[in-house]
């Protein structure tokens, strides 16, 4: 019988963090090699443990878990959320604003689904965290990628994003602190940002999952915080900061003027209510880690584990003839750049699978985060101190010979 192909729509749906070089990492590990892992941000791989207030709470509301909940999510943590992102500054929010997830990425896969019509254009950043740009995809729109500036600390380019708008353009994504970069944008920055999106009467989409993964005094700012005039969806869940990442628990909140964008929201309603809801021990857990979990700030602090690897990782990185890295200020990933003309590098997939089959450590491609140039990877910061040093050591023994064939 005739293969059954993918529909026509994923042609350009891709997701590189879990793709191809995963799948060869896998197939290594099956031989017997252990493979450094610095592909991912899995906390609870690296014995980043939750909270344990977090699991005490959710094991005694588990007997009111066994039925839906609300498609939204259960009135306590959505009133748990609305207060978290009050201390923000985000102002006029309300519970029904608020809709939990499975994680964000659900709820991204949602507001774009009910956005979207073939063609209409989303304003993504380069690099970006590439399930923003695999939904748009999905949806037959068209991810359009606004350049941030390396030598700017990563900070977005504000007149390319201006040029890039067009009458398809429907909103803008801001990711930050950012992913894969580590940069956390200047107030001045998202107050560009804001008024771009004023001007052009655009949605503004702020994935803020990092927001509280802070280095060196370095300050988050929320769009939404800056404006009540246009329409902005704060995402934002437990993963990171918390380090629950198999719990799935995320969610928006959808702030600013609704007044032309009654029918959208209206989607927006019908797709949760078409998932039933989120999964109920999992929303449990929102509550006692917005109220009484910071454990986050003695790992970001001086003498934390997370600040001492984003030390290590970043001082060994520049130690490698031509290897360049800005120091991260946020989230839990760097962004290193190799220089393409000493190792020849002409295809950034072939130099990581060529680095994991010849020292077993995995990282991802730059190109994998919507990266126009063959030039940069993604290192995640969580391995511990000793299989960072030892990743790094490899990565410069691989380099000193290494020539793209």
């Amino acid at each position: 019988m005739e293969q059954v192909k993918q529909a026509v729509r994923m042609n350009n749906v891709h997701y590189a963090i879990r793709g191809p070089l995963l799948d060869a990492a896998q197939k290594l590990e099956k031989e017997g090699r252990k493979i450094y892992k610095l592909n991912i941000g899995n906390t609870g791989a690296f014995d980043f443990e939750i909270d344990p207030r977090i699991r005490e709470y959710v094991i005694q509301n588990i007997g009111k878990a066994g039925g839906y909940s609300d498609s939204s999510g259960i009135v306590e943590a959505r009133t748990a959320i609305k207060a978290y992102h009050e201390k923000k500054g985000i102002r006029n929010i309300s519970i029904d604003d608020i809709y939990i997830g499975n994680g964000v990425s659900e709820l991204i896969a949602v507001v774009m689904q009910a956005l979207l019509n073939p063609g209409d254009e989303v304003l993504i950043p380069s690099p970006d965290y590439p399930l923003w740009t695999a939904s748009v995809n999905l949806c037959e729109g068209n991810a359009v990628h606004y350049m941030c500036d390396e030598e700017s600390d990563w900070n977005p380019d504000l007149k390319d994003i201006e040029k890039k708008i067009t009458a398809r353009t429907k909103a803008i994504v801001i990711i930050n602190p950012n992913n894969p970069t580590g940069s956390v944008y200047s107030k001045e920055i998202i107050q560009g940002i804001v008024d771009i999106a004023r001007r052009h009467g655009l949605i503004i989409f702020s994935d803020e999952i990092y927001d509280r993964i802070l280095y060196d005094g370095d300050i988050h700012y929320s769009p939404a915080a800056m404006a009540d005039d246009i329409l902005i969806f704060t995402f934002n869940g437990l993963s990171k900061v918390h380090r629950a990442c198999g719990i799935r628990a995320g969610w928006m909140v959808i702030s600013g003027d609704k007044s032309r964008y009654s029918g959208y929201l209206d989607g927006i309603k019908t797709l949760t209510s078409m998932r039933l809801c989120s999964n109920v021990p999992a929303q449990y857990a929102i509550k006692p880690a917005l109220e009484k979990d910071d454990s986050i700030f003695a790992l970001t602090a001086e003498g934390g584990r997370l600040r001492e690897q984003r030390d290590i990782i970043h001082q060994m990185l520049n130690d490698i003839p031509g290897v360049s890295c800005k120091k991260a200020r946020g989230s839990l990933y760097v962004f290193p750049k190799f220089d393409v003309e000493r190792f020849n590098i002409k295809n950034d997939n072939k130099f990581v699978l060529d680095f994991l089959n010849a020292k077993n450590v995995l990282m991802v491609s730059g190109t994998g985060f919507n990266w126009p140039a063959p030039d940069h990877c993604r290192i995640v910061l969580l391995p511990p101190k000793d299989d960072l040093k030892e990743a790094m050591v490899r990565l410069k023994d691989f380099l000193a010979t290494y020539r793209q064939a």
